[in-house]
């Protein structure tokens, strides 16, 4: 029963969250839509931003499985760092508001609830995700603080094209977001040591004999 109280508030919390924005959204108004009083709401959480880390965990957690099922499906190596990279900026693109969860705390909002146990949790999961990439990446030849500097790189394209879309402004371009992702994807795969080293030679194969009759 606790279990359902508290998955009833951080659905209200997100629809206020999402409706009004995180600087409207009050205490009160998420136990009107959870049709609880306030007091009972701060028995499971003890303030809105601590309802919010609350969510951006859990959009985290779908977000970490949803990468690990789309790498463990796939080969190591170049078609692994693909199939992880385009679930990252997949789950983005088709779940938008998970993206906005994300960036709530830069609008001027200070994370009072957000513990620095709990901030530090939040962000290993966000590390997490991006951790195949980076793994596959060292597949590939690169050192670890190159394929650092890489994943990296690839956080804030795939932010920054997943913003343009999202918001229509990508539109002034006249580009298309996965068009434009995955040419970042080949050219990051084209810069690893993997794929600027030639293949081995191909033994030579025995002439074959000619029969004479």
């Amino acid at each position: 029963m606790a279990d359902t109280r508290r998955q009833l508030v951080l659905d209200a919390a997100r629809s206020a969250f999402f409706e009004l924005g995180m600087e409207k959204a009050s205490i009160r108004e998420i136990a009107q839509r959870a049709g609880y009083t306030p007091g009972a709401i701060y028995s499971y959480f003890a303030s809105k931003e601590a309802v919010y880390g609350a969510l951006l965990g859990e959009s985290l957690d779908r977000l970490v499985e949803a990468v690990q099922q789309q790498a463990q499906a796939h080969t190591p190596g170049a078609p692994r760092l693909h199939a992880a990279a385009r679930a990252f900026f997949d789950f983005y693109r088709d779940n938008p508001r998970d993206l906005d969860l994300g960036f709530y705390l830069f609008q001027g909002m200070k994370p009072r609830g957000l513990t620095p146990e709990l901030n530090e949790a939040l962000n290993a999961r966000l590390l997490e995700s991006l951790q195949p990439c980076q793994t596959e990446l060292e597949g590939l030849g690169m050192p670890a603080a190159q394929a650092l500097q890489e994943v990296t790189a690839l956080f804030a394209h795939a932010v920054g094209v997943l913003v343009l879309s999202h918001t229509g402004r990508i539109r002034l371009f006249r580009q298309a977001s996965d068009e434009l992702f995955q040419r970042y994807l080949e050219q990051l795969v084209a810069r690893t040591p993997a794929a600027s080293t030639p293949p081995p030679p191909q033994s030579a194969k025995p002439a074959a004999k000619v029969s004479r009759k």
